[in-house]
């Protein structure tokens, strides 16, 4: 009777665990996806922050990145990265943001 108690209290501590760490790794996660730029936007020659609006490959809907990084936006500004490219991306939701962590062409650039 005892190992069934102490059984029973591991599974429910161990669930517990598992849900509370599971919610809060979700918070920042990144998320990654492959997509055709439609848009880019950049404030002006010494901005440090764009926006490139990428249509998704797989769910074809639009999203919006903000990317901050000053190797993208070098490669923006001078357009080595155009619309119309092909990006690989990682980005991170945070204040209703989607931060760029990663913003590649697929083809290399």
């Amino acid at each position: 009777m005892k190992k069934a108690v102490s059984v029973m209290v591991l599974v429910a501590v161990a669930a517990l665990t598992i849900f509370c760490f599971g919610s809060v790794a979700s918070a920042g996660e990144e998320i990654k996806m492959v997509g055709v730029i439609t848009k880019i936007e950049i404030a002006g020659k010494d901005a440090k922050t764009a926006t490139a609006t990428l249509k998704d490959n797989k769910t074809e809907q639009l999203v919006v990145i903000t990317v901050e990084d000053e190797l993208t936006l070098d490669k923006f500004k001078d357009h080595r990265i155009v619309e119309g490219d092909e990006i690989r991306c990682k980005y991170e939701v945070i204040d209703g943001k989607n931060l760029s962590k990663l913003f590649r062409k697929t083809a290399g650039c």
